[in-house]
């Protein structure tokens, strides 16, 4: 399990390098700030333990019961009134994140459609009413993967990209783990569209997952995410309206044509990948 890791990486303690969204950076700064608090918590409470012991504990000298006391009201009033004020931060701060990741503007800057599907993925490009755009063959304008194929969704790198997922099949999970950020995604009627958006503020490429228990081939339901700059995503989009494939699109904007952080997986128990 350790081969994968490298020096640099311990000092992440799990955590993304990259995190190209504000509400990455957000949700960053929130988990760090309660590990802090909750570490701080630790130390007060297991010191205090450790130096009562210490303290107080009976001596062979000792020859009768020390002196006992209770009802100190304001010590008692103390301990009962911080958990409350450490709570009460948490709860607040952690509502001020939570209202900033589901925040919808009126009028997003791009918008994707997301299909999942066992098991893979399938994003429609669409107009700034979500609409999906028409290519030069009258079909809609979408990017499909398949078992031999890694699918890129791509992406500008600028606020209010709203994102619409829904299944064909079962429930699966649209996770990228540098936004430290997932949504399920549900099959069925309109009404089971999940809505969301995010505010990019870097460009690369970042690995997708399925983060849904989905069936025989879950782990291997992989896709990237490419964030570019607004002008190569307007590039890359009418490219692809005009009949080009995703990968010649994206040479076209100098980006690499195929998927960097993640490899296809075939599916096909007959190549032997899948035994």
């Amino acid at each position: 399990m350790l081969a994968g890791c490298t020096v640099e990486d311990a000092f992440y303690l799990g955590w993304p390098r990259t995190r190209p969204t504000t509400q990455s950076e957000q949700m960053f700064d929130l988990w760090v700030g309660a590990t802090i608090a909750a570490l701080a918590v630790g130390v007060i409470v297991w010191g205090l333990t450790f130096w009562c012991i210490v303290m107080f504990k009976k001596r062979d000298t000792d020859t009768e019961l020390p002196r006992q006391t209770k009802y100190n009201l304001p010590a008692e009033l103390t301990f009962t009134a911080l958990p409350f004020v450490l709570i009460g931060v948490l709860f607040y701060y952690t509502v001020v994140v939570q209202d900033n990741v589901t925040e919808m503007s009126e009028d997003p800057n791009a918008c994707t459609q997301v299909t999942a599907f066992k098991w893979n993925w399938q994003f429609t490009y669409t107009d700034a009413d979500c609409e999906p755009l028409t290519g030069a063959d009258g079909q809609p304008v979408m990017e499909i993967g398949d078992s031999d194929y890694v699918p890129i969704i791509v992406v500008p790198n600028e606020d209010d990209v709203r994102f619409e997922a829904h299944a064909e099949d079962v429930i699966h999970s649209f996770w990228v783990p540098d936004m430290l950020f997932k949504r399920d995604v549900f099959p069925g009627s309109d009404n089971q569209i999940t809505r969301w958006e995010v505010d990019f503020n870097s460009e690369g490429a970042f690995v997708g997952r399925c983060a849904e228990l989905c069936g025989a081939y879950h782990a291997f339901m992989n896709f990237e995410m490419r964030v570019v700059s607004p002008e190569d995503y307007e590039t890359f989009v009418n490219a692809r309206v005009d009949g080009m494939s995703t990968p010649e699109a994206l040479e076209l904007i100098g980006q690499d044509p195929y998927a960097t952080t993640t490899n296809p997986f075939n599916t096909d128990p007959a190549s032997g990948e899948a035994s």
